[in-house]
């Protein structure tokens, strides 16, 4: 089984009832079919998302997913409005390099978060790497310095969000400042720094504002030819998950099956 075949294979136990936005698109209706013949959840198509919220508030669905023709900002609007939060949300992006599963943020969601979003985003993301591998999440808070090789304000606060972090979990796997490949190369992490808990072998990468996280999730899939799934909505009350316009049905059938697994938290 692929990673994915696993995801699909979690979902149809759970049975969750999930209602797709835009039921009239052809994507939508594609993706519903796939859902459907293969008992990953029970779906409802329809266009209303106020309406579609509601029953998810009133907890007569399990999930939504919708933004396959409105604006992820109408979405996030609707459902911060009648959803609500428990804190600041994200967007964590799975990225799929090889059929290994890895987790970005914030890719979506806050521009500049500051130390303490940050420090809730690396949390947050764990949990989601958790539910939708069952793996030990090791975060790396990421920046353009590993342990000190430079000084700069935008580095204090990676610093300090990783402290927060561990203050808040002090279970977590979590280290920081690290660069990219001091994260996910061993052997660049034994050369730039002695001990570390994830360095050289992190899955969870914690960018530090939404520029760095947008532009280096869409190279690597550009570029590295990964599978990238999401955004991956994470700190609501309840799973709602956005759509890109330009979604595929494959991208549709992917989010549905997340949405379903987070309805099981």
């Amino acid at each position: 089984m692929t990673f994915l075949d696993r995801i699909y294979a979690e979902a149809s136990k759970k049975k969750k009832k999930i209602i797709l936005i835009d039921g009239g698109d052809k994507r939508v209706i594609e993706a519903a079919k796939i859902l459907q013949g293969n008992n990953m959840c029970e779906l409802i198509l329809g266009d209303n998302l106020v309406e579609a919220l509601q029953l998810l508030k009133k907890g007569k669905v399990d999930g939504v997913v919708g933004g396959a023709r409105m604006t992820t900002a109408d979405v996030l609007k609707n459902t911060f409005k009648i959803i609500g939060a428990k804190h600041k949300v994200s967007g964590a992006m799975l990225m799929i390099i090889g059929d290994i599963p890895y987790l970005f943020a914030d890719c979506a969601v806050m521009p500049n978060p500051s130390s303490q979003d940050l420090a809730q985003i690396a949390i947050d993301s764990a949990k989601t790497f958790q539910l939708l591998t069952g793996e030990k999440p090791f975060v790396a808070m990421l920046s353009f310095s590993t342990k000190g090789s430079a000084k700069h304000e935008m580095i204090d606060k990676v610093i300090e969000a990783t402290k927060i972090a561990k203050k808040l979990n002090p279970k977590l796997n979590i280290d920081g400042e690290l660069q990219f490949d001091a994260a996910i190369d061993l052997e660049i992490a034994k050369k730039k720094l002695s001990k570390s808990p994830v360095a050289g072998k992190t899955n969870v990468f914690i960018f530090p504002d939404l520029n760095s996280a947008n532009i280096c999730y869409k190279a690597v899939r550009h570029f590295g030819k990964a599978q990238a799934i999401g955004p991956i909505l994470q700190g609501l009350n309840k799973p709602v998950n956005d759509l890109s316009r330009g979604c595929t049905t494959e991208d549709i059938v992917d989010v549905t099956a997340i949405t379903a697994l987070q309805a099981n938290q």
